[in-house]
């Protein structure tokens, strides 16, 4: 957050220090003070009505830890806005949004969401206070902080001051008792506070006559009693001056300041409408604007003079002039010396550049017009913000800068491209990099062309063509964005390693699009390779995660879990800060311990990716955590949690350029089915157009598995076999192991249900040996105790016998829906009897299936009814799949 392209500017989030001088305002103190009960404090008045001089020694007060942002209009970008919130609320309560600048880029929502649940907990009271909002205009942030208002947490109370009553509900706070209101009727300076103020802070020689006209005339009104005050001195004739002083508040403030400034030495009037430009003052600063060399001394004499001045910190480094006292002063400026204006703000610019703090420059050169220098500096600026994901701070300064000034900017416009495209604003992408590429042909005139960062000219050629390769894809044109990569690459010189990998990538994820993993694979290691060599150690972490996809997909899930350590390590390196990304590789582990049944350890990542936050996720981290963290709500039997956690993932999706081969909707399928609600499971397939005769591909090949699993959950076994068959040739053909493995163990479901023990136990065995080396648990035990029959036939087989036992191990201490629910339990026989009742095959059939005779039969049945309460076949299956041993064929919810 202090980097030198950070557009924070701390001196904003200083608490003004109250002065020792100032009026006592209990009245006001206490109606302060008792507002705190309710959730939100609004201070409102106009200009110079001291209401943050009033808030400001309220704080200092207080035993509460306060929060304070000093708005201006600049603060109308909500990532800005909030940006300032949150870092305003970590100066006191540090673990509040933790690592959230890198999420911002995925949406304001979530960030919104963790902040509103890091605030909740706090154990200790908070105030935050928003200072001047009435600058800031817009409605997206008027939506945030009205969500912030709505779902803040009793412990923490928002205090806004402002000249107009904000774009919130106020009306419905006042019906519920939730807002203390403070309006200019309540701060104006009391008769005694006038005298009070008049006489022994200003120290003024004064009658009552003299201040009663002064009261009168101002209406209290703090702003205009100081201007007077300072226009009183050295004025003989103090009767008359009284007696001349009328008008509107803005007329007096332009008169007053008029008096002051002819009244002060040349070089204090030049100094203070000089300066009157910087938003923030500080000695080196001002000297910088005025050309002089006692910057420091003028601003602490100003403050000792009790000049419209306020110190912003501790150490009296940085200070701000008086809201409506700069106003005037800018005016008068504008007004009276307006060729000055550009001159001061470049030379205001040239200080913030040289000190590095570029969007203060950047702000001054566009106030001073010197758009070609906000180009020049944007340009150079780019590929280190874009390294550092500030998407959204360059894309605000590339709209500043009018398009007559892009135009002949090719390298510009080709960086405008990249941010429009990773902003997910598509529309003009094409159009910016037609610019960037007509300046490269030959008829260009190259005289006209301006281009500061030259090594990005040379790679222009390739950059461009990576981008059109992403925009292909974007739009789905997987084969022109694989055309569009492969010209990049060979456009690029071998050590322009972000046009390579970038275009590898790409490249990688076409192949990945069609199942041809094999190829996605080398692409990603190509391109993991380019960026290393590049040092974007940033983007090596979020590769990662497609590389770790791929690797699943493929059933090597040590490969996978190995890939997320690397990452993991990479990211939280101790030479350098922690990378964003940090988190995607906690959930991708968290995803592999699931799989291979340790929850424990799962629960252990989870919670350590939520502790970095959603800043140090990528793009997809806030639906990959919900995903994992529905699945334990799953095994732990709280089916609503975790269908709600998936309601929100597929809110928040965002697949980052890769393909939509899990899609969240199916997931949710899945979640209903295992609650037994396939109605809700058939209408997701209905929706979809999903049926067991589709034309196969990777893209649907989840859904078609789900459709798979619904058409089992229905009995429609013929349909299921055919599909089922169908899907295991086209993932053995395409090398995915880890779709083979689940296709295998639905295969011997569907055997086991139409009768076939053989054929099921055949096809488990298929399972097992692909599933043994990297040890997969969940593929196996989440098909619940059919799938355990099967594991415990094998088991008395000594097949697999060490991954067998360890298996049904796992199932009797972690799965609660394995245990058996009977008083008196069925034996192991009894439940081979009874899974094959639930079979169309008949008595004899029976005996012959299990190799026994038909009497023994029709004892394992007589005991079966007995310890089931049921007289009939049909009865026993149906209570079975109610107590869950044996799957439940149910068309409803439960």
């Amino acid at each position: 957050m202090t980097g030198s392209h950070d557009p924070l500017l701390l001196t904003k989030l200083f608490i003004p220090v109250p002065r020792q001088t100032e009026v006592p305002r209990p009245r006001l103190i206490e109606a302060l003070d008792a507002g705190f009960t309710g959730r939100l404090t609004v201070v409102c008045a106009p200009a110079g009505f001291g209401k943050s001089t009033l808030l400001s020694g309220w704080v200092a007060a207080s035993e509460q830890p306060v929060a304070w942002v000093s708005l201006d209009e600049t603060d109308s970008q909500p990532i800005r806005f909030l940006t300032y919130v949150i870092t305003a609320l970590r100066t006191v309560a540090p673990a509040v949004g933790e690592g959230y600048q890198e999420a911002l880029p995925s949406g304001l929502e979530p960030v919104l969401a963790d902040l509103v649940n890091d605030l909740s907990a706090l154990t200790a009271p908070l105030i935050l206070v928003l200072d001047d909002y009435h600058a800031v205009d817009d409605a997206a942030v008027d939506d945030m902080v009205r969500f912030l208002i709505e779902h803040l947490p009793p412990q923490v109370h928002l205090v806004i001051s402002t000249r107009q009553d904000p774009n919130l509900p106020l009306a419905r706070l006042r019906a519920r008792g939730q807002l203390t209101e403070l309006r200019a009727a309540d701060l104006r300076f009391t008769p005694t506070e006038v005298t009070t103020y008049l006489t022994s802070v200003m120290g003024l020689a004064l009658t009552v006559e003299n201040i009663a006209t002064l009261e009168r005339r101002t209406e209290g009104w703090i702003a205009g009693l100081q201007l007077a005050a300072l226009s009183l001195r050295g004025h003989q004739d103090v009767g008359a001056f009284i007696e001349g002083f009328a008008g509107d508040n803005r007329f007096i403030a332009d008169y007053l300041v008029g008096e002051v400034l002819g009244r002060q030495p040349a070089e204090v009037r030049s100094f203070l409408l000089q300066t009157a430009i910087l938003d923030r003052l500080s000695g080196p600063l001002c000297d910088a604007v005025t050309g002089q060399d006692r910057g420091s001394a003028r601003l602490e004499a100003l403050e000792r003079g009790n000049f419209f001045l306020v110190p912003l910190d501790d150490r009296r480094q940085w200070y701000r002039y008086h809201h409506l006292f700069a106003e005037v002063l800018r005016a008068y400026l504008a007004e009276e010396l307006p060729d000055q204006l550009p001159v001061l703000h470049r030379r205001a610019a040239q200080w913030y550049e040289t000190t590095g703090s570029l969007p203060d420059a950047i702000g001054h050169l566009l106030a001073a017009g010197d758009d070609e220098r906000v180009a020049d500096l944007v340009e150079a600026a780019a590929p280190a913000l874009s390294q550092a994901r500030q998407e959204a701070t360059l894309l605000s300064w590339l709209q500043a800068i009018p398009e007559k000034v892009l135009s002949n900017r090719p390298v510009l416009n080709a960086s405008y491209a990249g941010v429009l495209m990773s902003s997910g604003l598509m529309a003009t992408v094409e159009s910016r990099l037609d610019d960037a590429a007509r300046w490269l042909e030959p008829s260009a005139d190259q005289d006209e062309m301006v281009v500061i960062d030259q090594d990005s000219f040379r790679r222009l050629p390739g950059s461009i063509a990576m981008w059109r390769a992403g925009a292909r894809l974007v739009s789905g044109d997987p084969a022109g964005c694989e055309q569009r990569a492969k010209q990049a690459i060979a456009l690029s010189a071998a050590d322009d390693h972000l046009t390579q990998g970038g275009a590898s990538a790409l490249i990688g994820l076409v192949a990945w699009g069609t199942g041809d993993l094999e190829e996605a694979l080398t692409r990603y290691t190509e391109c993991i390779a380019h960026l290393t060599s590049e040092g974007s150690f940033a983007d090596v972490v979020g590769c990662s995660i497609t590389l770790a996809d791929i690797r699943i997909t493929q059933g090597r899930l040590r490969d996978a879990e190995a890939i997320y350590q690397r990452g993991l390590q990479l990211a939280t390196s101790a030479s350098r800060s922690v990378l964003r990304g940090a988190a995607d590789m906690e959930v991708g582990l968290a995803g592999v311990h699931f799989e291979r049944g340790d929850l424990d350890r799962a629960r252990e990542h989870l919670a350590r990716a939520e502790e970095l936050g959603s800043a140090l996720g990528l793009p997809q981290h806030p639906y990959r955590s919900r995903v994992v963290a529905a699945q334990l709500r799953q095994c732990e039997g709280d089916h609503v949690a975790a269908v709600a956690l998936l309601n929100e993932a597929e809110r928040l999706y965002d697949n980052d350029f890769s393909p939509k081969v899990r899609p969240v909707a199916a997931l949710r399928a899945r979640t209903w089915l295992a609650q037994g609600n396939a109605e809700d499971a058939a209408r997701w397939a209905r929706e979809q157009g999903l049926t067991a005769d589709d034309e196969l591909s990777y893209l649907r090949e989840f859904e078609h598995i789900t459709l798979a699993r619904l058409l089992l959950a229905q009995r429609e076994l013929s349909a299921a076999a055919s599909l089922l068959d169908r899907l295991l040739h086209a993932a053995e053909a395409g090398g995915r192991a880890g779709s083979v493995l689940e296709i295998l163990v639905l295969q011997a479901l569907t055997h086991q249900s139409r009768g076939g023990a053989v054929a099921a136990q055949q096809t488990l065995r298929r399972a097992l040996v692909l599933g043994e080396p990297d040890g997969y648990v969940r593929s196996f035990l989440d098909e619940g105790p059919q799938i355990v029959t099967l594991l415990q036939e094998l088991d008395r087989q000594g097949i697999a016998l060490s991954y067998v036992r360890m298996l049904l191990a796992v199932g009797r201490t972690a799965i609660p829906s394995l245990k058996q629910p009977l008083i008196d339990p069925l034996s192991e026989r009894e439940l081979d009897v009874l899974r094959l009742l639930g079979s169309e095959l008949s008595g004899p059939e029976i005996a012959q299936e299990l190799v026994v005779s038909l009497h023994t039969v029709r004892s394992h049945t007589k005991s079966i009814y007995g310890k089931l309460g049921v007289n009939s076949r049909r009865a026993a299956v149906r209570e079975a799949e109610l107590l869950q041993l044996l799957p439940r064929p149910v068309t409803g919810r439960p």
